[in-house]
């Protein structure tokens, strides 16, 4: 498996920074949160672009995917929706990645067979756009979707191999699932996994990897066990908790503690 952090945790640091950190800490990639907040968002025109594509090229660093906020189950038109994803997926064309991340963000006050339908619908109408650009969709375990037994509701309606799955092991964990239960619904569909450390289900402030309570040591024996060799992105909430602990200064700790896991899973 590769190893990846997300610019979640370094917020609006500048792209050749972030590159460095990956480089410094041995990192074989990097997920972008893809926000006008940050450097690198839709609105950027081709030659900032073409200039991304070099930095990467010329760090040696993968760019591993685009993390957008597209809300799929959200009420309303579709239309907004749909241009929100398409505009990511031509960013990630650009940009060389084969991943985008969107999120489902049902409301509350939707049955979950409205929601489902409504994101499926979307999901389904954005993947061949998706297909002619070599790019996979991919719903997050999150919000009103938070397990994998909940997302695969969506993923079996679109049924499209360009829309896929990123498990977020923290969500799929508060929703009650074991990383076994999990895997064996997502494996058709994984993209990717983000991985993460928090102290309890109602303190979630991100912590360094190995120090908290979810189970990311029965996650990487889960994924070895059954040959998936895919990426493991560390993905650190620290824009939305100021007082956690700088990223940079954990980051090579981190990679040692995914490291060790793979060792022991092997």
């Amino acid at each position: 498996m590769k190893l990846a952090f997300s610019t979640l945790g370094v917020p609006g640091l500048p792209l050749p920074d972030v590159l460095r950190l990956a480089t410094g800490h041995g990192y074989h990639g990097v997920e972008l949160r893809t926000h006008p907040q940050e450097p690198v968002h839709p609105g950027l025109d081709a030659g900032q672009r073409a200039e991304i594509v070099g930095e990467f090229k010329a760090a040696g660093v993968e760019l591993l995917g685009l993390a957008g906020y597209a809300r799929v189950a959200a009420p309303g038109d579709d239309g907004p929706v749909i241009e929100e994803i398409r505009a990511l997926v031509d960013l990630a064309h650009d940009l060389g990645t084969g991943f985008v991340r969107v999120f489902p963000g049902a409301d509350p006050e939707q049955t979950a067979q409205s929601a489902d339908a409504i994101a499926a619908r979307r999901l389904g109408t954005a993947a061949e756009h998706a297909a002619d650009m070599g790019v996979r969709i991919l719903l997050e375990t999150h919000d009103s979707h938070r397990t994998a037994a909940d997302a695969i509701r969506v993923l079996g309606l679109v049924g499209h191999r360009h829309v896929g799955s990123l498990w977020d092991v923290m969500h799929t964990w508060l929703g009650g699932e074991q990383p076994s239960e999990t895997y064996a619904a997502l494996a058709p569909y994984l993209g990717y996994v983000q991985v993460k450390d928090i102290a309890s289900a109602a303190d979630t402030t991100p912590l360094p990897l190995g120090t908290g309570v979810l189970p990311l040591a029965d996650c990487v024996e889960v994924l070895s066990r059954h040959g998936w060799d895919g990426w493991l992105c560390w993905e650190y909430e620290k824009r939305w908790y100021e007082d956690a602990a700088p990223l940079p200064e954990l980051l090579t700790a981190g990679r040692e503690h995914l490291g060790r896991l793979l060792n022991d899973s092997a």
